[in-house]
């Protein structure tokens, strides 16, 4: 990763993880997505942008297998998302194939364009809800 790319990474991650994050888990319309953390087994709770298609619900991580979500799916992929405040169980899949600039098409305007502007290595997740 060039010098570049690494210190956008680690001042965007530091200011999502101690302002914003912190602040949006706290909305009640923000969808968020519940995985177990690899080296605790905590729950833990990050914002996301997506969009719910059947079963399914789709979104762009803006630093692939750096995210920390990420590679908590990695090791676990049983996730729970809230959408709309109703918590759904499902497993969740990384895409490195799909096309992650091409799926922020579809998904929500705003934060595909936030995920755009600030992403450095964009991959696209499924998580396939069971209930």
């Amino acid at each position: 990763m060039s010098r570049y790319r690494e210190v956008k990474f680690r001042a965007v991650t530091s200011f999502q993880r101690r302002v914003v994050n912190p602040l949006s888990v706290r909305l009640p319309g923000q969808i968020l997505l519940e995985t177990t953390g690899r080296s605790s087994g905590l729950p833990r709770r990050t914002p996301v942008g997506g969009r719910l298609v059947g079963r399914e619900f789709w979104w762009v991580s803006e630093y692939g297998e750096k995210s920390q979500y990420v590679r908590n799916i990695q090791a676990d992929p049983t996730v729970r998302v809230r959408i709309k405040g109703v918590w759904h169980t499902g497993t969740a899949h990384l895409l490195p194939d799909d096309d992650a600039r091409a799926r922020l098409a579809s998904l929500p305007r705003y934060n595909s364009a936030v995920v755009r502007a600030l992403g450095t290595n964009l991959l696209t997740l499924r998580a396939d809800l069971t209930d």
